[in-house]
């Protein structure tokens, strides 16, 4: 593939793979391949990678760890850039930190509370990258990612960069702007609420022991944690409902469709047994969400993200 070549000669750090399987690039451990998958390139050269596929005129998608995806197993036709880092970057000053889109958010976390510099204890466990979780305005315990977030710096389609502030990213709950923007989050820069140390440190040992209790381990059960977003008040005097609960009264623990099954203590999450398609687990959300229609008229809204075709 000449672009594969071209895309090597600009960065030969880079890896750069033919037909990859997508599986091996998300949480679920699902899906067929892409024509081209483009791994390790930093903040600072996905504009010039990005506006060459622009020019070659070739589809492509961003994605960070790959938490909230199921690729259908025919696989997607778009080109994959894979923008996530074991290697996290972040720098701190004061209790305002600015950290690139492709590190982790539990080495964000840990970061945090070991530099004593604010508190992000709650992003602790949460699978997926910076740049995904503020896309997704990803959340627990009752706080989310753009609760402290100054601005961010921004990679448009087009390849161009700009820096927006907080209001512009419209967020709402799991929502923000760049859902319906595309555009990629390079870096981002939050203030953060002053903690002790030892506070987050122990906040951070009970999350770890309420998720270990309550989700599972996508290493050994993959899966891409909470399939319907949580239900969002009727009224000013609601709170929002955990999706889980409706569907736990609708049935859906004891649903299963091929190798694709629920967690047994957690109605909200659906987990891979060996065999499993991406087929199933669409089959199977389709079958939690039409039994929560049927007994309690309420329509789910995805979490997760669904790529190609089912």
């Amino acid at each position: 593939m000449k672009l594969a070549s071209e895309i090597k000669t600009l960065f030969p750090q880079l890896r750069v793979s033919e037909n990859a399987p997508l599986s091996k690039y998300t949480t679920f451990q699902l899906g067929g391949p892409c024509p081209l998958l483009i791994e390790g390139a930093t903040a600072a050269q996905l504009p010039a990678i990005i506006q060459l596929l622009n020019k070659a005129g070739q589809p492509f998608l961003v994605i960070g760890q790959g938490a909230n995806l199921v690729v259908s197993d025919q696989g997607i036709d778009q080109v994959v850039i894979r923008f996530c880092s074991d290697t996290p970057t972040i720098k701190a000053n004061g209790n305002r930190v600015t950290v690139s889109g492709d590190t982790l958010l539990d080495d964000l976390a840990v970061f945090t509370i070991e530099n004593e510099v604010g508190d992000l204890s709650y992003c602790t466990g949460i699978p997926g990258t910076v740049g995904g979780g503020i896309t997704g305005n990803a959340g627990a315990f009752g706080r989310q990612m753009g609760d402290h977030l100054i601005s961010v710096e921004l990679l448009g389609l087009d390849g161009k960069v700009r820096t927006v502030l907080h209001d512009e990213l419209e967020f709402a709950y799991r929502h923000s702007k760049l859902k319906e923007t595309g555009e990629i989050v390079l870096s981002a820069t939050f203030e953060l609420p002053v903690e002790k140390k030892a506070v987050m440190q122990a906040e951070r040992d009970r999350i770890l022991e309420f998720r270990r209790e309550h989700h599972p381990d996508w290493h050994k059960e993959p899966c891409a944690g909470s399939v319907f977003r949580n239900i969002e008040p009727t009224s000013a005097a609601d709170r929002r409902q955990a999706a889980g609960r409706f569907l736990e009264e609708a049935g859906a623990k004891a649903m299963r469709v091929g190798g694709a099954r629920l967690y047994e203590k957690h109605a909200n999450i659906i987990v891979a047994d060996p065999g499993c398609t991406a087929q199933d687990v669409w089959e199977l959300s389709e079958k939690m969400a039409a039994a929560v229609k049927a007994k309690f008229n309420i329509d789910l809204v995805r979490e997760v993200r669904f790529l190609g075709r089912f």
